[in-house]
């Protein structure tokens, strides 16, 4: 009897040591799953904090991907100063300010990489991000979204005044002004009211550099200055 009692004790002892080791093994393995489910959303969590780089390590990053060509767009499916493909610039919000990145400001590309960082860390500039020193968690970037119109101001010339020997545009103007109606027959000209070298010329077949340089003397420097009552030779 106290054998088979020592012994039923001892079974008894057995039994409660197996079911206690089963239960500290169920618990193990509902602790491990749990750490496993956690995990994912331990990254989701750390996905949505803040993270950002300042504008001059987002210059380095540009200078190494592009050689700081914020236009960017070489047919290689890579666009902008950030070399970001079409997918991940609409799904991080780039498509607000324009149809690629190519086409954006530095500040709007420079906005929708720090969503980038956000949620995919450095490494989505694997080889470029380490090199410029980019890493998350920093202060946003002091950037402007706004796209400022570029406005071009047209340079004003003013032409110089005509001189004596520049004179070809106002001669052209002469040339197709109503020739006088009376023409010289004796091989010399009488200059009336409203006359111009450029007429007379025209109405006695000849030019009026011709014209000018025969009368030079009646004239004078300038080409464009005639007198009613001058005679002109037309020879």
């Amino acid at each position: 009897m106290i054998f088979r009692r020592e012994t039923d004790a001892a079974s008894t002892s057995t039994s409660s040591t197996s079911t206690t080791g089963r239960m500290s093994n169920r618990l193990r393995a509902a602790l491990i799953t749990g750490a496993i489910v956690a995990a994912p959303v331990a990254g989701l969590a750390a996905a949505g904090t803040a993270s950002a780089a300042a504008p001059s390590t987002w210059d380095a990053v540009a200078q190494c991907e592009s050689s700081g060509n914020w236009a960017a767009n070489t047919g290689n499916g890579f666009y902008g100063g950030l070399q970001f493909t079409p997918s991940t610039w609409a799904a991080f919000g780039g498509t607000q300010y324009a149809a690629s990145a190519d086409q954006a400001t530095e500040g709007q590309q420079i906005t929708v990489a720090e969503n980038v960082l956000a949620a995919q860390g450095p490494g989505a500039w694997p080889v470029c991000g380490p090199e410029a020193g980019l890493t998350a968690g920093g202060p946003a970037a002091d950037v402007t979204t706004t796209t400022t119109p570029t406005t071009t101001t047209a340079a004003t010339t003013t032409a110089p005044a005509s001189t004596s020997n520049d004179s070809t545009t106002t001669a052209t103007t002469q040339a197709t002004t109503t020739a006088p109606t009376t023409t010289a027959t004796d091989g010399s000209y009488t200059v009336k009211s409203g006359d111009t070298l450029g007429t007379i010329a025209a109405a006695n077949g000849t030019t009026w550099q011709k014209l000018y340089a025969a009368n030079t003397t009646t004239i004078g420097n300038n080409p464009n200055v005639i007198t009613p009552g001058e005679t002109l030779t037309l020879g």
